[in-house]
């Protein structure tokens, strides 16, 4: 059984977060350590802070090849104009650099199927316009798992998605998409604005 960190935890939280942020913790740490104890414990206490350095280079990798925000923001501009004929192949090239196997869908809720060795997932990408991504899209997909057999599925969308449907997505295993993902996923396959 691999080990989880707790989603709320000090650690979760700071390798969701910048990675700049682990590093100046434990700059902190080590200098406080090196003030404030007795000489013979200076070096033990700025060894304290290793913990957070692992954690500041484990962001930093993980954040490394993220797109920047003007990426994210370009991508989202660019995608917002196209219309689905445009988009769905540059939906299912975002799709295949997961590796799997990517088809076309042919039920209600959702537009692709994914294939893969433990199973399929669906994914919903038409609304991927929307200003504003409620819960009834999400019924859909959600709806299509048992006609499809899928045990999870993706929503595409680059607007705002709204609280409830947030939470209906986390107990549902559908992951949201958004513009840093596409614009992740896309680097190199967009149109030009």
């Amino acid at each position: 059984m691999a080990f989880k960190l707790p989603k709320n935890s000090l650690f979760a939280i700071l390798l969701r977060s910048s990675w700049w942020i682990s590093f100046a913790i434990a700059g902190a740490l080590s200098l406080i350590a090196m003030a404030l104890l007795p000489e013979a414990y200076r070096a033990v206490g700025a060894l304290s802070s290793f913990p957070f350095v692992v954690i500041g280079v484990i962001a930093l990798r993980r954040q490394w090849s993220l797109p920047g925000s003007q990426e994210v923001a370009r991508t989202a501009e660019i995608l917002s104009t196209l219309n689905w004929q445009s988009f769905a192949p540059l939906a299912q090239a975002s799709l295949e650099e997961t590796g799997r196997v990517v088809r076309t869908y042919q039920g209600a809720g959702a537009e692709f199927v994914i294939h893969d060795n433990g199973g399929c997932r669906l994914v919903s990408a038409r609304r991927w316009k929307s200003a504003r991504l409620g819960v009834e899209p999400l019924r859909e997909l959600i709806g299509a798992f048992d006609t499809a057999g899928a045990r999870g599925g993706i929503i595409i969308c680059l607007g705002d998605i709204t609280e409830p449907a947030r939470k209906l997505a986390q107990s549902s295993a559908v992951d949201i998409w958004g513009a840093a993902e596409l614009a992740a996923r896309l680097r190199g396959k967009l149109p030009p604005p």
